[in-house]
């Protein structure tokens, strides 16, 4: 079943695979993305110390990064060696105001705590992710935020993803805005907004030499466009960053 096989993913992927996921996000080869995607998320959320929930939060790295702002941070993963890595984590960085539990976001017992959570690269391994959803709302106060970052169209066929499900049986599934907003609306949710991540902005703004041989002018008109463009990109088919309200 793809619960047990969550709760067992990091068993399963040997000491080098776990020293990997103690070490985020300095471990991983997409350590800008994964920086930049928190800068973002402290952009959005209310001011510290609100209280936040984690969700799947793993080896607790964002958890960390949150606490150390300043928040009254709960992480939350549904495997208990997961959880153990995050202890280890927030041991070494002598953080108050941060505590772990094992559970599943999909069956949480929370009833408005929360001024915010956090999904981060977790609600597309939900088996029922519109039950996560309905869940994370009853977890919050009225008016409180949900920031959902999840990969978008053809993650589920990507060779990376297919590769996690043949080797380790995890769910792997798109998660682009538009399915989101389709769910959050259903699970309770009033209000959503998209944005861009950063690694999106940074497409337009750096990594496109083909505009370094135009004009200064011209290029900068393509940039605004893009802009526009990307906007609409993000939150119909890419990865784009989710704000939700209650």
């Amino acid at each position: 079943m793809a619960k047990q096989d969550e709760i067992e993913y990091l068993a399963r992927i040997g000491d080098a695979g776990a020293a990997h996921a103690r070490g985020k996000p300095f471990s991983d080869p997409d350590c800008g993305r994964m920086l930049a995607d928190m800068a973002g998320v402290f952009m959005v959320l209310p001011p510290a110390p609100a209280r936040l929930l984690d969700l799947g939060c793993g080896s607790g790295w964002t958890s960390v990064f949150l606490a150390r702002r300043g928040y009254q941070v709960t992480g939350q993963d549904i495997a208990p060696d997961m959880i153990a890595l995050a202890e280890a984590n927030r041991r070494e960085a002598g953080l108050e105001g941060l505590d772990f539990r094992v559970c599943d976001y999909e069956s949480l017992g929370f009833e408005a705590e929360f001024d915010a959570a956090l999904f981060y690269d977790a609600l597309h391994h939900a088996d029922d992710p519109g039950g996560a959803l309905a869940n994370v709302c009853r977890a919050l106060k009225p008016g409180g935020m949900l920031i959902t970052i999840e990969p978008g169209d053809g993650h589920a066929e990507a060779e990376h993803s297919r590769a996690a499900v043949d080797s380790f049986g995890v769910t792997e599934q798109d998660m682009p805005p538009r399915r989101i907003l389709k769910l959050a609306r259903a699970a309770g949710f009033r209000g959503a907004r998209v944005y861009p991540t950063p690694k999106m902005l940074a497409m337009i703004q750096y990594e496109m030499p083909a505009l370094a041989r135009l004009p200064a002018w011209l290029s900068d008109l393509v940039r605004w466009f893009g802009m526009g463009w990307l906007m609409l990109f993000a939150k119909y088919r890419r990865g784009g960053m989710v704000v939700l309200r209650k």
